[in-house]
């Protein structure tokens, strides 16, 4: 019998062998041929070490949509700077690369740092570039500088909400109706709606009895919302009605804003979250986890955020294991919401860091974090290696018997 190792499959099958559904290999793009595709810590740092010319290294998440955005750019200007200066990209979105994103202050994606002979000297920030724009710059490279802003439009006042990473959701509790403005100050569109959607708004919050409100975030300072909704482009706009997310046509002027608003398109219901749903998973909050774990001789935990891209990819693999051991009492798939509020306590305990998140406990006593294949099997057979040792302790108390 012959055996094939995965190391010797291109990237792109191994990456598809693990999660089908994933989002392609940038490096895979014929068009990124001339970016630097980094995919260990090890080689990031031998590249350091080794490259002479400048080196301009973007740090991104592969469902990051800003950084979607910038990608072709950004592969562009390294075609044209093809021997001058190195333009590379790394995936550290995986929980392996912690330590570089801490070094490198990585706090959203894209993250672009630039380097000469291996040493790091400030970001570059503009993640609204061209190619051209990129390729000016590393002519003459200099850290980002404290530009005179213009006044922010949360500053101009007039009737427009503004909201913020921090109290986005506890708004739209507040409002059960929301057309929400996903803006960038720079952006020459967003300048030319503002004044449209200010006026609608002035005319909608003056109603007595108003149908709805309008708000907007600077998605280039609310870093996480921008993520969370995946704004790759300037000015998007997003409804909510209760809290749930719809799909918005072409608005435009004050007239449009204003007669939507009023009979918004019947929107879908939504569909059930999770948790709504009839699954094996046990949902878990801060309030029973430890008690509930207690009972439970194997447990598989999911820390989750339900808007995580990966969350939702690895959601139906994750229930199907939840089914296929629902009949064995000694073992339990649970989840934790860690964006409802009363678990954020219990997962800043855990350690959670990012999303999706798997801890194994035994009898409630954590022992290790899942880092394998996030697919069904990957899940089935870890826990299937729980019980087979458990069946050999077993046999082997009773032949001492």
């Amino acid at each position: 019998m012959e055996f094939c190792l995965l190391s010797s499959f291109p990237q792109s099958i191994v990456a598809f062998l693990k999660d089908p559904k994933g989002p392609p290999l940038w490096e895979e793009d014929p068009g990124a041929k001339d970016v630097v595709h980094i995919d260990s810590e090890k080689d990031f740092r031998r590249l350091l070490k080794k490259e002479e010319k400048p080196l301009l290294m973007m740090f991104y998440a592969p469902w990051c949509s800003m950084c979607k955005r910038i990608m072709p750019h950004f592969q562009k200007a390294a075609t044209q700077l093809r021997g001058h200066v190195v333009l590379a990209g790394m995936n550290i979105y995986p929980s392996e690369f912690e330590n570089i994103k801490e070094e490198y202050n990585v706090r959203g994606y894209p993250t672009i740092c630039y380097f000469e002979k291996g040493r790091f000297l400030f970001q570059y920030e503009n993640y609204g570039s061209s190619a051209e724009d990129i390729v000016e710059w590393l002519k003459n490279p200099q850290p980002p500088q404290p530009q005179v802003p213009e006044t922010p439009w949360a500053d101009e006042g007039g009737s427009v909400y503004h909201l913020t990473d921090e109290d986005f959701d506890q708004f739209l509790k507040e409002h059960s109706s929301v057309l929400v403005m996903f803006h960038a100050p720079w952006c020459g569109h967003c300048k030319k709606m503002k004044p449209e959607f200010e006026s609608a708004a002035e005319v909608l919050h003056g109603e007595a009895d108003s149908s709805g409100v309008l708000a907007a975030v600077d998605a280039t300072v609310n870093k996480a919302l921008a993520e969370r909704f995946h704004i790759s482009e300037f000015p998007t706009l997003k409804y909510f009605k209760n809290g749930e997310k719809y799909a918005v046509p072409v608005l435009r002027t004050k007239k449009n804003f204003i007669e939507w608003i009023r009979n918004p398109e019947a929107p879908p219901p939504p569909e059930p979250t999770w948790e709504e749903q009839q699954t094996s998973v046990l949902h878990l909050t801060g309030d029973n986890f430890r008690e509930t774990l207690k009972k439970k001789k194997h447990t598989l935990v999911m820390f989750y955020a339900p808007w995580c891209p990966h969350c939702k990819k690895v959601i139906p693999y994750f229930t199907s294991t939840a089914d296929v051991f629902k009949d064995d009492r000694k073992i339990c798939c649970a989840a934790v919401d860690c964006i409802k509020e009363k678990n954020q306590d219990l997962c800043q305990q855990e350690a959670i860091k990012g999303y999706p998140t798997f801890h194994y406990y035994h009898y409630g006593k954590f022992v290790e974090k899942y880092d394998s294949d996030r697919t069904e099997l990957g899940f089935t057979n870890f826990i299937r290696t729980l019980r087979e040792g458990d069946h050999e302790r077993l046999g082997k108390k009773k032949e001492e018997l």
